[in-house]
């Protein structure tokens, strides 16, 4: 069971997305809210495996609400959605610590299974927002450190290679003849080498560090 706690300040939204996950088997709504003032107080109250978390919050935004849940409770992955497509907010929101990026255009379906995925370990983003990251960093980051020095298997590199591309672990399994459950494997220990804690940040050192 996937236990998801909403940070939403629109009511109707805030309501469909606590509707959606009630009545969706396998997932439960931990609690929904209208703002972030007390939020490490309710997410400890009310634990959770993922935070949904609108961007633009009143009081606490939601980037300062995602820096204050990965330094207090860094167990707890946080999938940002948005209306924004801005380069800013999706740079904001990565460097913050979000496991996803998504649009609110996005459908229901397309929520649930951006949740899966983040409890899964992946990070979940919309194509264009994928597009964009990818465009960001490789503009902004310059190398800092050589590729060998994470002791990364050429099997482990041709997997960080598929998450630079934006494939799922599905996608990534068929196209190099693998096991889903082989590539999590792999993308753990990619994450225990890298000293990362989700597919964004992989992605981020691996074109900053030119490892692929």
């Amino acid at each position: 069971m996937i236990r998801v706690t909403i940070f939403e300040d629109n009511k109707h939204l805030r309501e469909t997305f606590q509707l959606l996950l009630e009545t969706s088997p396998g997932y439960t709504c931990a609690g929904a809210w209208s703002n972030c003032n007390q939020l490490i107080k309710v997410l400890e109250a009310n634990p959770c495996d993922i935070v949904l978390m609108d961007i633009e919050m009143p009081g606490m935004s939601g980037i300062e609400a995602t820096k204050a849940i990965k330094k207090h409770l860094p167990e707890i992955n946080v999938l940002i959605q948005t209306v924004f497509f801005e380069d800013e907010y999706i740079f904001n929101a990565i460097c913050a610590g979000a496991s996803g990026y998504i649009l609110k255009s996005t459908t229901p379906q397309g929520y649930l299974d951006a949740l899966k995925d983040v409890s899964n370990g992946g990070s979940p983003m919309t194509p264009g927002i994928a597009r964009r990251v990818l465009e960001l960093f490789k503009t902004n980051l310059q190398p800092q450190q050589a590729s060998d020095e994470y002791g990364l298997t050429n099997q482990e590199k041709k997997i960080l290679q598929q998450l630079v591309q934006g494939k799922s672990y599905k996608l990534a399994a068929d196209a190099l003849f693998v096991s889903v459950d082989t590539v999590k494997t792999h993308v753990r220990n990619i994450y225990a080498k890298m000293h990362v804690h989700s597919g964004i940040e992989a992605v981020s050192i691996a074109l900053r560090d030119k490892i692929v």
